[in-house]
């Protein structure tokens, strides 16, 4: 079935079938993990009672293709408090990773990813830093094992993952 051929029940199931996934049909939409959510507070960007809303009607490129399920602090105060046992947090992480299955994933993430992959930290180390390490009296940072990360990357498909410049290369 062709991408925009899929129905929202499509969607839904899919998010149930995905690890974290299985308990956002028990939404009721009664706004408790709105008012709960520390990120809801801070930003209108954010909104968990939206983002399962949307889920559930389908709107699978409104929810996988904005950076809204990325602004999640996991904090899990939603999910504590839910009345249905929604477990909201977990449906998020789910949301995640069918959008990092399919490489939308906002590009400080995906730079993140690259860095680790090619140096072993989720920041490069810049010659700055490298500097005010010395002047703060703080040893020079330690070469990181690079293939040992990658090993564990590949054991864990991550290095397959379609997001650009994820695929351990050197620098």
């Amino acid at each position: 079935m062709a991408a925009q051929e899929r129905t929202s029940s499509d969607f839904t199931v899919e998010i149930k079938q995905t690890l974290g996934g299985e308990s956002i049909t028990r939404c009721y939409q009664c706004g408790t993990c709105a008012s709960s959510c520390p990120v809801a507070k801070m930003t209108d960007r954010y909104n968990p009672r939206e983002v399962i809303r949307l889920a559930l009607l389908g709107q699978r490129e409104n929810v996988l293709g904005s950076d809204t399920i990325w602004l999640c602090a996991s904090c899990y105060q939603c999910q504590e408090r839910c009345p249905q046992e929604v477990e909201i947090a977990d449906v998020i992480y789910a949301l995640r990773n069918i959008a990092i299955r399919e490489g939308k994933v906002p590009k400080i993430y995906a730079e993140f990813a690259a860095t680790l992959t090619r140096d072993g930290r989720l920041v490069s180390m810049s010659k700055f830093l490298e500097k005010k390490r010395i002047e703060y009296g703080l040893p020079p940072l330690k070469p990181t094992g690079v293939e040992a990360i990658r090993k564990i990357l590949s054991a864990t498909g991550f290095d397959k993952l379609p997001i650009s410049g994820m695929k351990g290369e050197s620098t």
